[in-house]
């Protein structure tokens, strides 16, 4: 389980933020997060091919991930407006994880998901799309890291 003190800031305030609402008000602060997705940058917004498909997602999201001259993450993602959970992840995760270093999204625990509170709330295989899209950041990560 995760261990709460090795949470980014930003992260374990998202968490408390789920955990300190019951469970049909956690979903519409999903459907909120979903709403707030961060616009691809101009720089991307032509390039499809960068992006990755996260498979495990029911919807299609895709992602990329960029490590800056400062070594900070940024994660970039896309998710059709029809898919509000889908996009509620990978926003939660765009917001969760901007302005950490590469060690620090490396760090991040890999059931960060499931300390949300919504594993009642959406389905195990919604939850395993968020872990996915969370595996394959780190991934990108540690790739970009030994480019």
């Amino acid at each position: 389980m995760t261990d709460p003190a090795a949470l980014a800031p930003a992260l374990a305030e998202i968490r408390d933020d789920f955990l300190a609402l019951e469970q049909p008000d956690r979903l519409q602060l999903l459907l909120e997060f979903s709403e707030e997705l961060p616009e691809l940058p101009e720089r991307y917004r032509d390039h499809p091919d960068l992006f990755e498909r996260v498979v495990e997602c029911q919807s299609p999201v895709f992602i990329f991930v960029e490590v800056d001259d400062g070594n900070i993450v940024h994660l970039y993602a896309t998710a059709p407006q029809e898919s509000p959970t889908t996009r509620g992840f990978a926003s939660i995760l765009a917001h969760g994880l901007a302005g950490l270093t590469a060690e620090e999204v490396l760090a991040v625990p890999d059931d960060y998901p499931q300390t949300l509170g919504l594993t009642q709330a959406v389905s195990p295989l919604r939850i395993r799309g968020m872990t996915a899209l969370l595996g394959r950041t780190k991934r990108q990560v540690r790739e970009k890291l030994a480019a």
